[in-house]
């Protein structure tokens, strides 16, 4: 992974393979403008003050994420400049927003994929800025090459044979500051938990089935001190965990449900993560079609972003409790398989009408959210690649948020969109429930077809114990990005929601949520 430094070196003087600047789009009286961002001055003086002249002729317009490239001036020790976009120029004083520095940031460092070290001279303000800054190289920088035959190890190279950039030198961020030594620190841990979220979305179904996933938990918790309990199939039919078992009946790979837990001596609160974790959904009997199953190893999505937050937080040292929940198993037909019209006991003792295999999900979240509701938590957050339905409204970009209660709702919508993942809080409408109602058990897992992303969050809220507040996050559109890479985002896996857990934990921790 990119390793990070803190400089208050002049550009001029710094060795390394490129200089990356900031550049906006004027407002106001400079509508239209290029505007040479905060941070550039050295680049820009040396240009004789036409450094945004340049740019323009080359058709840089500042829009967000946009790259143009071009020498460096004379007396530069680096040999290139890379003028990176950061959408609107900001209100006088009031900084660049953290999300558009991460996303000038990652767009960098993505294009520097050779590169052994480059000096990002983006506009810091504040300490947020360092972090976000930091941030944004570390996820930019994101390659996974595990598979290919020129990579492995540290010389991991992409498609071009070229290893990621190497080392980013963050100027303007001083290296006595505690404040910005802690910012850097916080964006290392979260980005490096985010980005091993995204490798194992990215492993092959074929090497990352249940086993596989509850062993990769097992080695984090012990390195970071964190507490896991994994239950096998044996030790699942003996707590009558209905739901898991059933998902997985059809597939030679058994099904686990593992249970990570971070203390704090200092906690007065305590979380309860829970992720959907099927490495692979084939449908069940209730086959998907063509074309519908070459990304179904991102079925995980949900888990990894729960197994990552909860290292994270320990890696911090958060003073709040966090238990992760991971719902592993692998959706497969086989004459074992569960079949639509079965009836499943869960955990909880409910009875589930299978009607829909496909609907798997929601059953192995069912056992995992009545087990996180035994102990009492605080407040519960499901995160999920849970509806196709979610995604018709949404789009790819955006995940939605439901809950039981709207302000608990709020804060999760707020806390996202403070790290930057897109979300948007939807609603549990009441009469969409009737819709699950079945003559032969509780309730069914399928509903009324439209409001399909709904329906599931109101059959998750039969599981989840009374008076315990709780969130539903349907990360189904954003956890896989199955376009070109933009920003920090690659292509393939995301580590949607990491940040945003990672970020209630904080606020939790800090006494703000709640």
């Amino acid at each position: 992974m990119t390793a990070l430094t803190l400089s208050t070196a002049a550009a001029a003087g710094l060795r390394a393979d490129a200089i990356v600047i900031g550049v906006a789009k004027g407002t106001g009286s400079r509508s239209g403008d290029l505007i040479v961002a905060p941070g550039a001055e050295a680049v820009d003086k040396a240009y004789d003050g036409r450094l945004a002249g340049v740019l323009e002729t080359l058709g840089a317009s500042g829009a967000e994420g946009e790259v143009t490239k071009l020498p460096a001036p004379a007396g530069f020790k680096a040999p290139l400049v890379v003028a990176v976009g950061l959408g609107a120029e900001p209100e006088k004083d009031s900084g660049y927003d953290g999300e558009a520095l991460r996303k000038a940031a990652g767009a960098a460092a993505r294009t520097l994929t050779g590169a052994k070290k480059a000096a990002f001279a983006l506009p810091v303000q504040d300490a947020s800025d360092v972090g976000a800054i930091g941030e944004g190289v570390l996820l930019g920088a994101y390659s996974f090459d595990a598979y290919k035959n020129n990579a492995g190890g540290k010389d991991a190279k992409d498609k071009n044979g070229k290893a990621p950039l190497a080392e980013a030198s963050l100027l303007g961020a001083r290296p006595r500051d505690k404040e910005h030594k802690a910012a850097v620190e916080r964006a290392t841990a979260v980005a490096e938990e985010l980005n091993r979220a995204r490798d194992l979305i990215n492993t092959p179904p074929n090497d990352l089935n249940p086993e596989a996933f509850a062993a990769v938990a097992q080695a984090a918790a012990k390195e970071h001190g964190i507490k896991v309990q994994v239950l096998d199939v044996k030790a699942l039919e003996k707590g009558g965990y209905g739901g898991i078992l059933g998902v997985g009946a059809g597939s030679a790979a058994g099904p686990r449900l593992v249970k990570l837990s971070y203390t704090s001596a200092k906690a007065k609160k305590h979380l309860a993560f829970v992720g959907k974790g099927i490495t692979y959904d084939s449908g069940g009997i209730s086959l998907k079609p063509a074309g519908h199953n070459e990304t179904m190893k991102c079925d995980m999505s949900g888990a990894a972003a729960v197994f990552a937050a909860v290292v994270a937080a320990a890696r911090l040292g958060l003073e709040v409790n966090v238990t992760g929940w991971l719902a592993l198993a692998e959706n497969m037909p086989s004459g074992s398989a569960t079949r639509p019209g079965d009836v499943l006991r869960m955990y909880s003792g409910k009875t589930v009408e299978v009607l829909n295999t496909d609907a798997e999900g929601r059953l192995v979240l069912a056992d995992a959210l009545w087990a996180a509701s035994e102990e009492k938590p605080d407040a519960i957050v499901d995160v999920a690649t849970l509806t196709g339905a979610m995604m018709l409204a949404l789009g790819s970009r955006t995940f939605g948020i439901m809950a039981n209660d709207d302000a608990f709702r709020s804060a999760v919508h707020e806390a996202a969109e403070e790290v930057g993942e897109p979300a948007w809080p939807m609603p549990l409408p009441e009469h969409l429930r009737k819709g699950m109602d079945s003559p032969t058990a509780d309730i069914a897992n399928m509903g009324e077809r439209m409001g399909g992303g709904l329906v599931a969050g109101l059959f998750l809220r039969e599981f989840v114990g009374e008076g315990i507040t709780w969130a539903h996050l349907d990360i189904a559109g954003p956890a896989f990005n199955e376009g070109g890479p933009f920003g920090y985002t690659p292509k393939g896996g995301t580590g949607t929601a990491v940040r945003t857990l990672v970020r209630l934990a904080e606020l939790t921790a800090a006494g703000d949520l709640g």
